[in-house]
């Protein structure tokens, strides 16, 4: 069902959305955001909607389906997928009278139709009265703003040049569009700030600040500190997990979990939190050591384990050097992505 809808949908999507879309990522929407604050959109309304996934209302959900699928063959099996129900842990089958279930491989898909109606309002509303320099122009000169959305799934942002009031204002307009979908949003995770603040977006911290020895000021883009604590977490659960297996085992578990998390983040301003999450890292290890072999002494340790100007390494696995990650910027690819779709259309 996915592999049929999917290039169907694909194909009226907006470019402001990103998440669950083919060659699109995380980065991209960073980027976007990062090239409107350095362009005025300076202050932000960062919506998160309430149990996304569990509260689409399916009546407009379908209702979007049918408006591009035809087919009553493959209605029925979207409502089944819909109505199927989820097994809970206590071995009870509970109806899902709304949502799509989480974990299927059809849901992202069939949430980004839904939310795809947050898109359009946006999307229409600035190629009605914002899409030209002039109409711009005039809005600022009449006292009103300009403003563009950016989606990963549930969790967007708005950017707007302007003023709070007119940040705040759009708030009643994002809460009418998700009202029609059955959705709403959170509340305590929805608010309006200053890029001057700044935000936590897709576990980035995006602010603008001033350039160290100059008066310039830029907006920059590093791992945020709920991120940094998540990844601290982890390390911290592996080295306190028993000492039986040898080192090597242990290394190739954080391997994991450091290169995955570096690499993520390795388009940001991020040599600093590595060099810090190389330090907590490297104590975690050398503790670990010493409480496996807790009658040696550290000479002993650094000849059998810390070799290398103490790097931990056995059996040919080395501790993961976040240091060595190189740091680059993230090239923004505006509106202009690729879909394997329009290849294949151009190979033919």
């Amino acid at each position: 069902m996915k592999l049929v809808l999917e290039p169907i949908f694909e194909a009226d999507f907006k470019p402001c959305s990103y998440g669950f879309r083919p060659r699109r990522r995380a980065h991209d929407a960073i980027a976007e955001i990062h090239m409107f604050a350095t362009q005025g959109y300076t202050w932000v309304l960062e919506g998160d909607i309430t149990a996304c996934f569990d509260e689409i209302d399916h009546t407009a959900l379908m209702g979007r389906v049918r408006h591009r699928i035809g087919d009553k063959r493959v209605l029925r099996l979207v409502k089944a997928f819909l109505k199927a129900g989820v097994l809970s842990e206590d071995q009870v089958t509970r109806d899902t009278k709304s949502g799509t279930p989480q974990g299927g491989t059809l849901s992202p898909l069939l949430a980004n139709v839904a939310l795809s109606a947050l898109d359009e309002h946006f999307v229409d509303a600035w190629e009605r009265d914002m899409a030209t320099r002039p109409r711009r122009e005039s809005r600022r000169r009449r006292g009103e703003s300009t403003y563009r959305l950016v989606r990963y799934a549930d969790d967007f942002v708005v950017m707007v040049s302007g003023t709070r009031a007119h940040a705040e204002g759009l708030r009643h307009d994002v809460e009418a569009v998700l009202s029609s979908l059955g959705l709403r949003l959170n509340d305590d995770k929805t608010s309006v700030c200053h890029i001057d603040e700044g935000f936590d977006f897709l576990g980035f911290r995006i602010q603008r600040q001033r350039k160290r020895g100059s008066d310039k000021a830029f907006v920059y883009t590093w791992p945020s500190r709920r991120s940094l604590s998540s990844v601290m977490a982890k390390v911290r659960a592996i080295t306190t997990q028993g000492t039986n297996n040898p080192l090597s085992d242990l290394l190739r578990q954080l391997n994991g979990v450091l290169r995955g998390w570096t690499n993520y983040f390795r388009h940001g301003v991020s040599k600093d939190t590595f060099a810090y999450l190389h330090q907590f890292t490297w104590l975690r290890v050398v503790r670990w050591l010493s409480r496996k072999h807790r009658r040696a002494n550290k000479g002993w340790l650094r000849r059998r384990y810390l070799t290398n100007r103490w790097w931990p390494e056995h059996d040919g696995v080395a501790l993961f050097d976040c240091r060595a990650v190189p740091v680059t910027r993230y090239r923004y690819r505006g509106a202009v992505i690729p879909t394997p779709w329009a290849e294949t259309r151009g190979a033919a």
